[in-house]
């Protein structure tokens, strides 16, 4: 069924933007009052029938007798559900309400490629190249419920396809286009995909690096994939296979640029984001369109749209993360483009051709707000230690974000001093995958923050930190974070396997219907929330309980060091002991005894003499997943020379030769 010709002549949302402002804080409010809010957040979008029921939750349910202890009863799956009845289209909430509000000639994406090539696309734009893909995938027999696996690099392709699965009701599932082939594999067969979306190639640190050979490896075994669409991107040779392979521009740009879009029910599955766990193959979280998108588009316009609504035609935000990962699917295409909102995609590496082109491109495109890693903002405290060089204007820069795990205090003061000048709030946002948007978070309007807080939970959402019954722990003492109430943009299961869901997120705290995060948290005395990190990298010395994200970050204010890694090793007499291992300035000292010496003590001096590492090892790098979280799991296992788990979520999985190498000169030099 189409949308109907009232809904397609709309030009607004309709409702006004919820002000937050106005609302009681979450954990003040009744849950009628949250349902409502998230009701009043739904309307700013456009939907084709409203709902008829907000929200039902029904938490897990035990099924076991009584007899059966706690620790082995089983539970029933938890079944979520936002906007009953409603439908809608993410695509034209995105992109076709704004050209017919009269602004489809407003930028909407900024392209920069690593090589310098460069495009601008506005909303018409934007709406005439999603038209035509919707179109080239209804022709190569694809419709609603057909998965489709997205593999490319941050090209304004990429954001055209990922609408178009939307727009259809095909359910996308992005890839980064740095992984390797078995990944790809994979989710290919995972999702059950029947479309394969890649490019001859992309640009990698400087070079054309081919990537239809990955694809053709990954769709090499029993599969549903009936055809491969390249876009050529580099020029790179491939190989063809006739009838299966298609050039897109033999058949997306060729196609009308007019389709006439369906309204979903809320609940269509949107999208599948993969996350990688510490043990086990990746979990294909199942994201809704109703739902999601809400949330999505409120909490863009909370937590990155300037305060004064008149002014919001000067916004140019810019998510740095690659495209495939969860955050750009929130802040970088549903959140900013169903606001309308301008931004940058920048597809190269922060340092090609030049360790400034990020401050470049901040310049060039009166950049507003910048959301970025931790791990980013300490290479560049590593490449400009003297501050950001002058021949680059910061000037336009109004609000900065973090986002991947808890933010170093040296590198939060570094962040706000060198690229917001002393003035531009930082928001130290926390989410996962799982929650498909920000729960904690600083507000941006604040004037006072606390470096490498997340402070408190937006509106609408709820969190506390438990111990393992589930009790409240005091101030100042690490427990587990739970969401108690979650947001319309929640996980709604894991692709196949309903019980991996139950059994990963829901089973510890079933009685209490508590999503379980996987963090470990502390309160601070204000009821500030820290995040400390995951809770398999908590490190047990001697009795101790510490957080590697707190060892890491005294690391860090070490001026010698640019990244820091911590992670627990087995030791006989004090359960574990610490291993750091350490990426180092230029100016630093080479000498390992002088280096180990120099980073103990300071440990010591910054936390105390219980949490000075056992090792020290100097690396050129450490592993990190796309979100920017550092795969501690991974240090321990290479120190330790035990077999390693699933690396392929990496974004950088070259490092993991050389770590091992300085691992092995460890053990054959006799230093444990």
């Amino acid at each position: 069924m189409g949308l109907s010709p009232a809904l397609e002549e709309k030009s607004a949302p309709t409702a006004a933007p919820v002000d937050p402002a106005a609302l009681p804080q979450t954990e003040a409010e009744t849950e009628s009052a949250r349902i409502a809010f998230w009701e009043a957040a739904a309307r700013r979008l456009q939907w084709e029938q409203p709902w008829h029921t907000a929200h039902t939750f029904t938490p897990p349910q035990r099924l076991s007798a009584p007899e059966v202890p706690e620790a082995d009863a089983d539970y029933s799956v938890p079944a979520i559900e936002w906007f009953a009845g409603g439908t809608l289209n993410v695509a034209v909430n995105c992109v076709d309400r704004h050209v017919a509000a009269g602004r489809g000639n407003r930028v909407a994406l900024h392209f920069e490629g690593e090589p310098g090539d460069r495009r601008t696309v506005t909303y018409a734009d934007l709406q005439r190249e999603v038209s035509r893909a919707a179109n080239a995938l209804e022709n190569l027999g694809i419709g609603t419920g057909d998965r489709v696996v997205i593999y490319l690099p941050v090209i304004v392709e990429t954001i055209v396809i990922t609408l178009a699965c939307a727009r259809i009701g095909a359910v996308h599932s992005l890839v980064f286009g740095g992984f390797s082939a078995e990944a790809l594999k994979f989710r290919v067969e995972d999702t059950g995909a029947k479309l394969l979306v890649t490019t001859d190639g992309q640009f990698r640190r400087g070079t054309a690096v081919p990537v239809k050979d990955n694809a053709d490896q990954a769709v090499s075994g029993e599969n549903a994939i009936e055809h491969v669409l390249v876009v050529k991107r580099t020029g790179c040779d491939i190989a063809w296979t006739e009838g299966r392979d298609v050039w897109w521009h033999n058949i997306v740009d060729t196609a009308s640029d007019v389709h006439k879009p369906e309204a979903f029910d809320a609940e269509t599955p949107l999208f599948i984001m993969y996350t990688s766990g510490t043990t086990g193959r990746p979990k294909g979280l199942v994201h809704t369109m109703g739902g999601y998108l809400t949330q999505a588009s409120w909490s863009y316009e909370y937590l990155f749209a300037n305060p004064d609504e008149a002014a919001r035609n000067t916004d140019v935000h810019w998510c740095t993360a690659d495209l495939a990962w969860v955050t750009a699917h929130t802040y970088e295409i549903y959140g900013p483009l169903s606001n309308g909102v301008t931004q940058v995609i920048f597809e190269g590496t922060p340092n090609t051709p030049h360790p400034g082109r990020h401050f470049e491109i901040i310049d060039r495109y009166k950049v507003t707000s910048y959301y970025t890693a931790p791990t980013l903002v300490r290479s560049l405290m590593g490449w400009f230690p003297d501050g950001v060089p002058a021949q680059y204007s910061l000037s336009s820069i109004r609000l900065l974000g973090t986002v991947g795990e808890a933010v170093n205090p040296e590198a939060w003061q570094w962040m706000r001093t060198q690229i917001g000048r002393g003035e531009a709030p930082v928001i130290d946002t926390w989410w996962q995958s799982e929650t498909g948007a920000t729960i904690l978070s600083p507000r941006p309007t604040d004037t006072s923050f606390k470096p490498g807080c997340a402070s408190r939970a937006l509106p609408g959402v709820s969190t506390r930190i438990v111990d393992e019954a589930g009790n409240p722990v005091p101030p100042n003492t690490q427990g587990f974070i739970v969401v108690d109430k979650t947001g319309p943009a929640m996980a709604r299961t894991v692709w196949g396997d309903p019980q991996r869901y139950l059994a990963s997120y829901w089973r510890q705290y079933a009685r209490q219907g508590w999503f379980l995060a996987g963090d470990g948290a502390k309160y601070d005395d204000d009821g500030h929330t820290w995040i400390l990190g995951r809770t398999d990298d908590v490190l047990n010395v001697s009795g101790h309980r510490l957080s590697t994200i707190e060892i890491e970050s005294a690391l860090v204010s070490h001026p010698w060091v640019t990244e820091a890694g911590v992670c627990p090793v087995a030791d006989p007499k004090t359960g574990h002991a610490i291993a750091a291992f350490v990426v180092l300035t230029e100016a630093a000292a080479q000498d390992a005894g002088t280096v180990t010496a120099e980073l103990r003590a300071h440990v010591a001096r910054q936390i105390g003499p219980i949490a000075k590492p056992a090792a020290v090892v100097v690396v050129p790098d450490v592993p990190k997943t796309r979100s920017g979280k550092i795969m501690r799991r991974l240090l321990t296992q290479l120190f330790e020379g035990t077999a390693l788990g699933d690396t392929t979520s990496l974004q950088n999985e070259p490092c993991i030769a050389d770590i091992a190498a300085a691992c092995q000169a460890r053990r054959s030099g006799g230093r444990q």
